[in-house]
């Protein structure tokens, strides 16, 4: 497997071209050969494609907007083909009810066999109420998406956080959507001082990474990207320093440390 640094973690600091060369030089720094891009502000993709090769940094995966997801597919692919990235991911469903998940499943349908057909893969990324089931047949979101799309077209990019919020075990959770799971999120949990889950940096929390990562191996796993959607620490770039730095002290051996 290897390792990336999922670059929401920084996004008050990357709202134009300046803020984002100036923070992937800091990313580099720190000691991340990858990233996923997520909310960015706007950039011209042959500008962050020539920096990302000076930097010699790959992307792994991205999270789009469903907009362009759905209605610019063409474009989006060729942008990722500029950026050498080969997997394009959703972040979040706008909406949540069955019968709208239904309903938007059927509206990526065209743009997911588009992705494919390029040669790339679609993935989805899970929050919380992903694993909600729903009255009607008691099945959830990802049972949903499971049905409408084949493995091999339609991945889940798991986040180990929100799965553990909402009461999922990791370890069956990676043996039931093993044939979908290329790309996850390493995101840690603790409490506050008023008995409130939050987020941590990587082996500071209560989510035990090094039997994911074997799990994940064992699997064909082939990225983690580090996320911390709000950082305690005050600082994104040391937060996922710290990450880092916690990671290569418990011997995880990614590829491309």
């Amino acid at each position: 497997m290897k390792l990336a640094a999922q670059l929401y973690t920084i996004h008050d600091y990357t709202k134009n071209e300046a803020d984002i060369e100036r923070s992937l030089y800091k990313i580099k720094e720190i000691g991340y050969n990858a990233i996923q891009i997520s909310a960015f502000g706007e950039y011209r993709t042959p500008w962050l494609a020539d920096l990302l090769k000076k930097l010699e940094l790959e992307v792994c995966v991205t999270h789009m907007p469903y907009a362009r997801i759905t209605g610019d597919t063409d474009r989006l692919i060729e942008e990722h083909r500029l950026l050498g990235c080969d997997t394009i991911g959703l972040g979040s469903l706008p909406k949540y009810d069955r019968a709208s998940v239904l309903s938007i499943f059927e509206e990526l349908a065209p743009a997911i066999d588009k992705i494919h057909d390029a040669g790339m893969k679609f993935v989805f990324h899970n929050h919380w109420h992903e694993f909600v089931p729903y009255a009607e047949d008691g099945k959830n979101a990802f049972d949903l998406y499971c049905e409408r799309f084949p493995a091999d077209r339609a991945g889940i990019l798991m986040d180990f956080y929100w799965l553990v919020y909402a009461c999922q075990k990791p370890m069956e959770s990676i043996e039931k959507y093993r044939d979908r799971l290329g790309i996850v999120h390493f995101k840690d949990m603790t409490m506050n001082e008023k008995g409130e889950r939050i987020f941590t940096e990587i082996y500071n929390g209560c989510i035990d990474y090094t039997a994911i990562f074997h799990k994940l191996c064992e699997v064909g796993g082939k990225w983690a990207a580090i996320e911390e959607d709000v950082c305690p620490c005050g600082d994104p770039f040391r937060a996922l320093a710290i990450s880092l730095e916690n990671i290569k002290a418990h011997g995880l051996p990614f590829e491309n440390l």
